[in-house]
Order: structure tokens, then C-alpha cells, then sequence
């Protein structure tokens, strides 16, 4: 079940609410559910500022991670996580300084933590810099495919 593994990674798992200001935090069509963004944020502890410059490599990957154990919660605000099939698809953005072009090697951080949770394979995935509003250092969406 994925809550028991999300249990064994360290996060006790709770679903996020629906509704956040204007928009919902996911939306089903048939058998896929689309997250939003999902920020480096949880609880108290949000990890802010430009990768490369304010940033680096390990606290970035974790804040991908986060950002990817959010995704999960945003699931949770309309289905049961432990009906997911699979993850389909991730779009890893990254709030990147001067220079900096490792993007892959910090969205990597939210696959290699799906990719222990999913025993199915990997997904598709993008991983571009750009700005991300509020600095935050990483923002997450996720597609995943639910069982009929």
C-alpha cells in the first residue's frame, strides 16, 4: 500500500484539502488525476531561494522529494492513494541561479522517491528552470493514473 510505504520513507501521510484560493489541488478525468504545483513546503519547514546560489544540490533533491510526497497528498484530496496504478507523468520545476543547469539532478530527488513507493516503472518526466513564484526552490505537478 502506498501509505505504508510513504510510513516507511518518514511521512505520515494525510490527505490535502481540495480547494486552495481560485483552484482545486487535483482534477480527475476518467482514470487520470492532474496535481498542481506543489511547492517546497511542509509543515513549517519550506526550502526557498535560487539552486545553485542560495541552494544546493542535496537541499534542492529534498525539496524535490517534498514537493513529490505533496503531489500525493493533493491525490488524496479526491481519491485514495493506495488506488493509484501508476504515475504517469512529473513536471519538476526548478527556481535556478546564474548558471545553474543541473535541473535533472534535483528533480531526480522526487523520482527516485516515487520510484520506491511505484514498483511499476518509472515515469515520464520534465525538468526545466525557470522563476517560480514566492521563491520557492522547487515546484512539483504530477499526472497519475488511477485503477478504474
Amino acid at each position: 500500500m502506498v501509505t505504508e510505504k510513504l510510513e516507511e520513507l518518514g511521512y505520515n501521510y494525510e490527505p490535502a484539502g481540495l480547494k486552495v484560493l481560485d483552484f482545486h489541488q487535483a482534477v480527475r478525468s476518467g482514470n487520470l488525476i492532474f496535481t498542481s504545483g506543489q511547492v517546497s513546503l511542509l509543515g513549517e519547514t519550506g526550502i526557498k531561494g535560487k539552486v545553485g546560489e542560495d541552494v544546493d544540490l542535496e537541499t534542492a533533491y529534498k525539496a524535490a522529494e517534498i514537493c513529490a510526497y505533496k503531489c500525493l497528498q493533493a491525490v488524496g484530496a479526491i481519491a485514495d492513494v493506495n488506488d493509484i496504478v501508476k504515475v504517469v507523468k512529473v513536471l519538476g520545476m526548478v527556481n535556478v541561479g546564474a548558471g545553474f543547469d543541473n535541473t535533472s539532478g534535483v528533480i531526480n530527488g522526487a523520482t527516485h522517491f516515487l520510484n520506491k513507493i511505484f514498483e511499476n516503472g518509472s515515469h515520464a518526466r520534465s525538468a526545466v528552470g525557470m522563476v517560480i513564484p514566492g521563491n520557492w526552490a522547487v515546484e512539483i505537478e504530477m499526472v497519475v493514473e488511477m485503477k478504474s
